[in-house]
């Protein structure tokens, strides 16, 4: 029986494998969705979205972004199969109707994560943090920040306060020992569409 790593891994491959098949078929390359592709990541995301407080913080993080991932891909799958069974754009024969749409596409996800980064600017994406126990506003402002800016990116924000709280004072003690600072940076980002927590020696 594979373990919940294991499965995750498998998610994130099913995702990827699925993308591919999508474009082969919008560039008609196969006659109908990936169906069982797409059956096969839902059934997963189904199942661990099941489990909740059974993952730990390190694989619910971990399995939020895939959701997320798959979340915007979809509605963006959804959106290019509806406009090619209504015959606006003949993927397969119409080189420049896909370069059009990709084009379209692609200018509706940066002006999105413009957006994002804006929020992240103006929200105030850094809180250097040396004991988290006594910080624990600290804490908070990050945490308020993350769930934020993962509200804006369109991803799940139902990350649990204390797991949250639990992850950074370990993360602090653990680079405090290993770089021999007295503070860690954590940093709140946006990289490629999806929102990443970092964490240095300050």
């Amino acid at each position: 029986m594979p373990t919940i790593d294991e499965e995750l891994t498998q998610l994130e491959k099913d995702i990827r494998q699925l993308q591919i098949e999508y474009e082969t078929y919008f560039q008609g390359g196969r006659k109908r969705p990936p169906a069982d592709t797409e059956w096969r990541v839902k059934t997963l995301i189904n199942k661990f979205s099941e489990m909740g407080g059974k993952l730990k913080y390190a694989q619910s993080f971990r399995f939020n972004n895939l959701a997320a991932r798959y979340a915007k891909f979809s509605e963006v799958w959804r959106q290019r199969a509806k406009r090619v069974e209504e015959g606006h754009i003949a993927y397969g024969y119409s080189k420049t109707g896909r370069e059009l749409e990709e084009k379209r596409l692609a200018e509706a996800a940066r002006e999105h994560e413009a957006r994002i980064h804006g929020h992240l600017q103006e929200g105030g994406a850094r809180v250097a943090v040396s004991d988290p126990l006594r910080e624990a506003e600290k804490v908070q402002e990050l945490y308020r920040t993350m769930i934020e800016a993962k509200k804006k990116a369109g991803e799940k924000a139902d990350i649990n306060f204390e797991q949250f709280h639990k992850f950074v004072r370990e993360k602090t003690d653990q680079l405090k020992q290993q770089l021999g600072v007295k503070q860690v940076e954590y940093t709140v980002s946006l990289e490629g569409g999806q929102v990443k927590l970092k964490a240095k020696g300050a």
